[in-house]
């Protein structure tokens, strides 16, 4: 699922937040999105550059691909499974 927001974008209204001495949600206000949204962008900005603990959004993908993978190979497995046990019961009846 694609982000709503250009990462640029993001980066941006973090750059903002941390130059401009205002508040989480005087900024999101001004620039139209949810001060939960700019407190998650700058949290993860500061773990992609290392200054915070935590996955760095290359990680995040990657996690996020290999659980994609996981499902599929495990769906892969059960109906090769349900297919061997067709089979092997076929092969019994003849």
């Amino acid at each position: 699922m694609p982000a709503p927001y250009p990462l640029d974008f993001r980066r941006e209204a973090v750059m903002l937040l941390k130059s401009s001495g205002k508040s989480v949600p005087q900024l999101a206000a001004e620039l139209g999105i949810s001060p939960q949204s700019l407190r998650n962008w700058s949290r993860q900005i500061d773990v992609d550059e290392g200054k915070a603990a935590g996955l760095s959004s290359g990680e995040r993908d990657e996690l996020r691909r290999l659980r994609r993978e996981l499902r599929t190979v495990t769906e892969e497995r059960e109906i090769l499974k349900k297919a061997a046990a067709f089979f092997a019961s076929e092969s019994r009846t003849r």
